[in-house]
């Protein structure tokens, strides 16, 4: 399902190597937190938001098969996460 995030959010954005895709696995609930640099967080959330829920309804309904909920955050990073968590990938 992670792929599946990351496919998508990369195909979005102009800078596919600054984006992070962290999952939370909980019981019932999984978080997928999406980390974009802050050029390209228009283009994840779209007009009006529609980007971001097209999004988060693909990600429920992929994740209705397991039997879980799943959540979508997007966040903005600045230069210096991106540059921090390029460093983490890398190792």
């Amino acid at each position: 399902m992670k792929q599946l995030v990351e496919t998508i959010v990369k195909a979005l954005v102009d800078s596919p190597e600054e984006v992070v895709i962290n999952e939370t696995a909980g019981e019932q609930v999984t978080i997928y937190e999406i980390k974009v640099g802050q050029k390209d967080t228009g283009k994840v959330i779209g007009k009006q938001g529609r980007t971001a829920q097209a999004i988060r309804t693909i990600i429920r309904a992929a994740s209705a098969k397991t039997g879980k909920s799943a959540t979508v955050q997007i966040d903005s990073m600045n230069d210096e996460q991106v540059e921090g968590d390029l460093k983490e990938e890398e190792q």
